[in-house]
Order: C-alpha cells, then sequence, then structure tokens
C-alpha cells in the first residue's frame, strides 16, 4: 500500500516525474496516486519531506503460484554482455527446465544492437529490453527504477545476477527496494522437492558451503560469482520473444553521472576471469621483485597472471590479478599455482579450473589436494625450468 501523508507533502512535484507509470498526480497542490501505481517505489526515494512510503506485506505463499520465470540480468558494458551472463543464462535454463517456467533476461543500455538476439541463442526465452540513452550506462538509482518496476508487473519467480561490481550493487538495492530476499555470492543453485530455490554459497571464511533458501518472499534473488558455470553452447537456431519495456527513466531521479572511466589493466593484459591459463604466485614469492620469475612463465604460455590475497593485500599485485573468494574466481583450462599454500578462501576461488598444477615446498600444503599435479620443491628452481622446457618445446615445433 502507497501512503501519502497530505499534511506533510509540499506538492513539489518530484514524485509525479519519476513515476515510471504515470501513476501520481498532483490535486490541490498535494501527490495522489491512482490505480496504475504498482508500488515500485521510485517516488519513496525522491520525496524531500519523506511524506511517501510503502507498506508492504509477505507475500501469502498460496499466491506464490502467480510468480513464474527465471530471469538473468544481462549486464552489459559498451554495448558487450559481461560473461557471467552467458554463464547465468546456462544455468538459467537448467533451474526453468526443472520448474517447467521460461527463462527471462533483462537487458538495460542504449542502441543495445543485436544482443538480444545472443541472448536468445545462448537460451532465453524471452528477453526485455529497456533502451534509453539515460541507461546508458550503469547508474544505481535508474537500473533498480526501472527493474523493480518491471518486477511488479511480471512477477518473476527467480532472477539472477552476476556478482560483478554493477551486480553486488544493484541485487541488494532492489531487494531492500522491494523488501525481497537475497543471497549473494552463490556458487551452487538448485531447484528443491518444494519448487524452491536452493542458493549455495561458502560461509564462515569459506569453511563450510551453506544452502540457503527465500521462503517468505518472491522472487527469490541471488548473485552468482564468475567463472562458477558453463556457457551453454551457441544455438543459432532458437526462436524467443523481445518485450520492450516501456518504463521510462526521468533524469530527475538520478543522483549520479559518470564523468569518467579508468580502466585499471595495462593494455594487452590478459584477464585472470577470463583467461584459457593462469599463473599465480603467493606468499611463496617472498619478494616482489620475484613476482618477474612467474610473469615469465605465464608469457611463455600467454596465460594471464594473479596472486593469492596476502600479496595483493601488501601491494605487490593490483586487486583485478587477485584469485580467491575476496577475489576473483576463475575456470581456466590450466591452473599453476606457485608458492601457494592453498587457504580454503583461495581455493574457493579456482578449485573449478580444468586442470591444476601446484608448486610447493610443503609436501602438506593444502594446494595439493585439489591439484591434478603436484611438485614438491624450490619454485625459483622449478619455474625458470619450466620456462627452458617451454622454450625448448616451441622451438622443436
Amino acid at each position: 500500500m502507497l501512503n501519502i501523508k497530505k499534511e506533510e507533502c509540499t506538492g513539489c512535484g518530484l514524485c509525479v516525474k519519476v513515476c515510471p507509470f504515470d501513476a501520481i498526480h498532483l490535486v490541490n497542490e498535494k501527490a495522489e496516486a491512482d490505480e496504475k501505481c504498482t508500488l515500485c517505489g521510485a517516488c519513496v526515494k525522491v520525496c524531500p519531506v519523506d511524506a511517501i512510503s510503502i507498506e508492504r506485506k509477505r507475500v501469502d505463499p498460496s499466491k506464490f503460484t502467480d510468480y513464474k520465470g527465471v530471469w538473468v540480468w544481462a549486464e552489459q558494458i559498451n554495448g558487450e554482455l559481461r560473461n557471467v551472463v552467458l554463464e547465468l543464462l546456462g544455468k538459467g535454463r537448467e533451474l526453468a527446465d526443472k520448474l517447467g517456467e521460461p527463462l527471462g533476461a533483462v537487458l538495460l543500455g542504449h542502441n543495445v544492437g543485436n544482443l538480444p538476439e545472443i541472448l536468445i541463442q545462448h537460451g532465453a526465452d524471452v528477453v526485455y529490453v529497456s533502451d534509453q540513452e539515460i541507461l546508458a550506462q550503469y547508474t544505481t538509482e535508474a537500473y533498480t527504477d526501472v527493474i523493480a518496476a518491471l518486477i511488479v508487473t511480471e512477477k518473476p519467480n527467480i532472477i539472477l545476477y552476476g556478482a560483478t561490481a554493477n551486480g553486488r550493487d544493484l541485487g541488494p538495492r532492489i531487494a531492500a527496494r522491494l523488501i525481497l530476499g537475497l543471497t549473494a555470492d552463490c556458487t551452487g543453485l538448485d531447484i528443491d522437492d518444494k519448487r524452491q530455490l536452493v542458493q549455495t554459497r561458502p560461509a564462515f571464511g569459506g569453511n563450510i558451503m551453506a544452502s540457503i533458501l527465500s521462503p517468505y518472499t518472491r522472487p527469490q534473488m541471488a548473485t552468482v560469482r564468475p567463472n562458477v558455470f558453463k556457457v551453454p553452447e551457441l544455438d543459432t537456431s532458437r526462436k524467443g520473444e523481445t518485450k520492450k519495456v516501456d518504463i521510462k527513466v526521468n533524469k530527475a531521479a538520478v543522483r549520479t553521472k559518470i564523468v569518467d572511466t579508468i580502466v585499471e589493466m595495462e593494455e594487452g593484459e590478459l584477464k585472470v576471469d577470463e583467461a584459457e591459463m593462469v599463473v599465480t604466485c603467493g606468499r611463496g614469492i617472498k619478494d616482489p621483485q620475484n613476482i618477474d620469475i612467474v610473469a615469465k612463465l605465464a608469457d611463455e604460455l600467454n596465460a594471464a597472471l594473479g596472486g593469492s590475497r596476502p600479496i595483493v593485500d601488501q601491494g605487490w599485485m593490483k586487486h583485478h590479478q587477485q584469485v580467491g573468494q575476496s577475489g576473483r574466481t576463475i575456470a581456466p583450462k590450466l591452473y599453476i599455482a606457485c608458492g601457494i599454500s592453498g587457504a580454503i578462501q583461495h581455493l574457493v576461488g579456482m578449485r573449478t579450473s580444468d586442470t591444476i598444477v601446484a608448486i610447493n615446498s610443503d609436501p602438506d600444503a593444502p594446494i595439493f589436494t585439489v591439484a591434478d599435479y603436484g611438485i614438491v620443491g624450490d619454485l625459483f628452481k622449478i619455474v625458470p625450468a619450466l620456462v627452458n622446457e617451454i622454450k625448448r618445446v616451441k622451438a622443436q615445433k
């Protein structure tokens, strides 16, 4: 229920400007809402005198059947989909098929081109598209207003967001706006025998894996780490529906402005969360100058160079190179760990790699419990030897 305190309303009209559904009007210089109001909450956050509030009641479980469909937020940057979106479409397809419900993708941006077609070819049945200039770059307010309004009108059952910087910002904001449950940084998703979303994530510093349910709210929402699920194969024969979302965002609703974008990565540098091969180093490297030893191995393999949290915390590497629970979750074809002991927080971020090679002088290092190949010895001797052998093999070819 939307509550407007007439005695406190000043008639400023901000709520009228930001309402996506043209549901609020000024009557005798006081705000009033009509039957088109969807309780999206856009008006609440802009009222300068807190005269507007929403009373949200817990959804009656008997009404859960009104909520249908699995949605994936199709995050894009400069017209390119984040890889985690395609990963979530693959998992979302699996969840939707178990429920017998459609899989949807929510795409916000400007001049989105053929992105809806790509989403459909990766498994989406329907793509909701809001194409507006104000959505060209991600801003919390604009994206929240559109998606929250879409949720209350379409009533999806499940919504998945990539646990990217933007996804970790957007998911909680929508959850707070609509008073919904949200499980962050999931590494596993499934449907139980009661048709509930089982959301699995590391807990207590990664020492246990917790399975979490949202039994009292709909939609059920989760952010999911990149590189946890596989990207589904592209199917150019798939057909789907593209729906234009007619929810306009007023500039008055957006309090932030993107003035500049700073790219932390150097030109040509491979991303640890996207590379097919990753070479990392940990505290066993001993000195930042010794990172060059491991970097030569990465160069010979055309692999991305990463590190564990301790050396990133010391400033020896940048945060975007950090592999682990508080860094990047990766799943390359080949992962080589040099001088990394293998704390559980690190293992959570790389254990899904296809082939894991560990180099450590401690035969009891936890990293060996997940390694496919373990080399016990001095990395300062082993790594240069590997580099020389790779060069020799390349020369023969």
